[in-house]
């Protein structure tokens, strides 16, 4: 039953790949894919899987023992566990920032064990104010959220309908 229900959701995902830009002097971009690219006005944060290839590659000397120690930890987790461990929020931060596509804003690259490698590209673009994961994210290591969706209270949750009307997002309004 699992396998033909595997079957019958691959591909099923319309939607966009962006890249991010990493800056400093890596000359590398994070790809990311989302069935939401009208929201990318609200992306604050970025997470990567622990396992991401560009993790060892972005991580500054300043952070690699905790992206080390990270890693290390999360080995010992199946992707069913971290699917299913939403009460514990953990992740760290890389050091590194990417470069929003459209306002040129630093948005911070962490890691984090509820992004899988194996699922899109192993990289998320945090949008904390329409995703619940990434709201407890946010409100957990005390990132920015900001809200896109006019008239609408993110107090207490993301808002993850798909009905609001987009505000404070440049031409997407």
């Amino acid at each position: 039953a699992l396998k033909e229900q595997q079957r019958n959701w691959i591909g099923k995902s319309k939607g966009a790949s962006i890249f991010f830009e990493v800056s400093g002097d890596h000359n590398e971009k994070v790809e990311v894919f989302t069935t939401r690219p009208d929201t990318i006005f609200g992306v604050t944060f970025m997470v990567l899987a622990p396992e991401h290839d560009l993790v060892s590659r972005i991580t500054t000397q300043d952070q690699r023992k905790d992206v080390a120690t990270y890693i290390e930890k999360s080995a010992g987790k199946s992707e069913r566990d971290r699917q299913s461990d939403v009460k514990n929020i953990s992740g760290v931060f890389t050091g590194s920032y990417a470069v929003h596509p459209f306002t040129g804003d630093q948005i911070p690259i962490w890691i984090g064990d509820y992004v899988l490698v194996n699922y899109g590209t192993g990289a998320v673009m945090s949008v904390p104010c329409g995703d619940q994961r990434d709201y407890l994210f946010a409100k957990h290591f005390n990132l920015e959220i900001k809200n896109i969706f006019k008239d609408t209270d993110i107090s207490s949750s993301a808002y993850a309908e798909k009905n609001a009307v987009i505000t404070a997002s440049d031409f997407l309004n």
